[in-house]
């Protein structure tokens, strides 16, 4: 997370950090997109979807020398009546935490964010990322990874890079998609996307979002993101919201209908839009966060891509222990497996109330 292009003398300035519930967006971003660990979750625009969305302050700590922007440290300030109050950077993410250009900007970040944490009396500061140079915040092993795929720009070659079993599942879909059995659509609506996220999530034993939330999402980054869905035999079957930064296409929620894997939607879906991505230009397919061991953690290494492990930084301030919010703690697992068999329009209208708890 440093990055050390100053000289001595600039470095040993005094910093000046700040804190506010709003920015000067267009700086904010610049800073984040020419930060080489910069990414999309860093991006001002999160805070005013979770303030939005679940009226969670966002806050926006900016370290200075001078008038010189030296780094920026995204937080949302969660208050779960289930989990206690938390400051995440960034909550509903996979990423976020402190960027800077120096250890000493850094260090001025983090010292910042754990008195306001102890302020607001916290159980604990999250960083969705990992950092060197401060192990006063612990390592928190994470229980998914990600995965990424480079998107050659030859359809044949991007074919060939893909094990043989995908491949051919592919090719199957691809087949279909010529006999007009699969239409896929990149200007797909928020509304036939989010029926088909919500049930994917029912069925996986998890709350969904409010309908609020996306429409949030969209609004905050309208020119960052693409909703494609997909039709089988004229009706929708998976609908998937990618957002695009810096090169990358990031794959981010994805819906889709009971039989969607079962005739290859999945699969022409995740492949139209990788080569839809190739005409835009963009040269790296983020597949996301997956944890370790599901059927989407399985499914994507079947792509032929390597999982990278996660590992977080948190500041304990009231808690005593490291937060494990996940469907593998026991604490939710039953939870998760009574869930699918709610109705579905009852755990339609129950899952945005409980979905701010679990950022």
């Amino acid at each position: 997370m440093i990055n050390a292009q100053n000289t001595s003398r600039e470095i040993s300035a005094e910093i000046a950090v700040s804190c506010s519930t709003s920015t000067d967006r267009a700086e904010w971003d610049y800073y984040v997109r020419a930060h080489r660990d910069g990414s999309f979750f860093h991006l001002s625009g999160w805070l005013e979807v979770a303030h939005k969305a679940y009226n969670f302050d966002g806050l926006y700590l900016t370290a200075r020398r001078g008038d010189v922007l030296v780094g920026v440290f995204p937080l949302v300030d969660v208050r779960s009546p289930l989990l206690g109050r938390s400051l995440i950077s960034t909550a509903f993410t996979i990423g976020g935490g402190p960027l800077a250009d120096d250890a000493i900007a850094l260090n001025a970040l983090l010292q910042a964010a754990e008195e306001i944490g102890v302020k607001k009396r916290v159980r604990y500061i999250e960083c969705r990322s990992n950092f060197e140079g401060n192990d006063a915040w612990a390592v928190k092993p994470s229980t998914s990874s990600v995965f990424r795929l480079s998107l050659p720009k030859d359809e044949e070659a991007a074919l060939k890079a893909i094990p043989k079993r995908r491949r051919a599942d592919i090719r199957k879909a691809i087949k279909a998609a010529s006999e007009n059995q699969f239409i896929v659509r990149h200007d797909g609506d928020p509304d036939v996307f989010y029926e088909l996220y919500a049930a994917s999530l029912h069925r996986l034993g998890t709350p969904v979002f409010s309908r609020k939330f996306i429409y949030a999402v969209i609004e905050a980054f309208d020119a960052e993101t693409e909703i494609s869905a997909i039709e089988y035999k004229g009706k929708p079957v998976g609908a998937l919201v990618t957002f695009h930064y810096d090169g990358v296409a990031l794959p981010y929620y994805v819906g889709a209908a009971r039989n969607a894997r079962a005739i290859h939607a999945f699969d022409y879906l995740y492949w139209n839009v990788m080569r839809h991505a190739v005409e835009d230009g963009y040269t790296t397919f983020d597949f996301g966060r997956s944890r370790v061991g599901s059927g989407a953690y399985q499914y994507k290494k079947l792509w032929g891509i390597e999982p990278e492990p996660l590992s977080y930084r948190v500041k304990l301030i009231k808690a005593a222990e490291l937060p494990d919010v996940n469907a593998n703690n026991p604490k939710f697992s039953l939870f998760s497996k009574l869930w699918p068999r709610m109705p579905l329009v009852l755990a339609n209208n129950i899952g945005p109330l409980l979905a701010p708890n679990f950022p």
